[in-house]
């Protein structure tokens, strides 16, 4: 949808489906940096600083949104009150994500960065398995690749640590699927304190 180091000057309004926003190091090693959906903002970043695109976005999913042009962004800004707050509310939250983020690459391992990963996913997409309502499936087709990107870690080492989860009970998996069995197990892996995802 919108592509690492573009000069388009369009941003997306996302009304329906899921997208995730990617970025790919010197090396070829893909970054899974957000998953965005219904009422995100994406590619604002470009039209703020009129610069290239920071970042892929791709659908996970059937995806609608309204293209803004960069001059109705900017009109829009300057001319509806609050909006300006608002957008910079935004910014502070996803600035705040991503120092928590830097955080955890620096000081977890990666069975913990992953269970904590893994907990934010299903709060946000989780749904009760159809085979049993208190399992929780992750309501997003990620691959292993993108959960090594959304965990800042090699693909070797999230298969490991996704394989260990499975052999203790605490999630399965098939392709491109994880559901989470038992959640307090998570928990208990990832450290989890009350309130850390708010």
């Amino acid at each position: 949808m919108l592509r690492e180091g573009d000069r388009s000057t369009h941003l997306l309004l996302l009304t329906q489906g899921r997208v995730k926003v990617t970025r790919v190091a010197a090396n070829g090693y893909a970054a899974v940096l957000a998953i965005r959906g219904p009422g995100d903002l994406v590619g604002e970043m470009a039209i703020l600083d009129h610069g290239a695109r920071s970042a892929t976005v791709t659908a996970l999913d059937p995806v609608a949104a309204l293209i803004i042009a960069a001059t109705t962004f900017d009109d829009f800004i300057d001319e509806e009150q609050g909006a300006c707050l608002a957008l910079a509310e935004l910014m502070a939250c996803r600035l705040r994500a991503a120092d928590r983020q830097r955080l955890e690459f620096a000081a977890f391992p990666v069975q913990r960065r992953l269970s904590l990963v893994l907990l934010d996913l299903e709060r946000w997409y989780g749904v009760s398995a159809a085979d049993d309502p208190a399992y929780r499936d992750i309501d997003l087709a990620l691959s292993q690749p993108d959960l090594a990107g959304l965990v800042g870690s090699s693909l070797d080492s999230i298969a490991k640590a996704i394989r260990d989860l499975a052999r203790r009970g605490i999630v399965r998996t098939r392709r491109r699927r994880v559901t989470i069995v038992n959640r307090a197990a998570l928990a208990e892996v990832a450290g989890e304190i009350p309130g850390y995802f708010a």
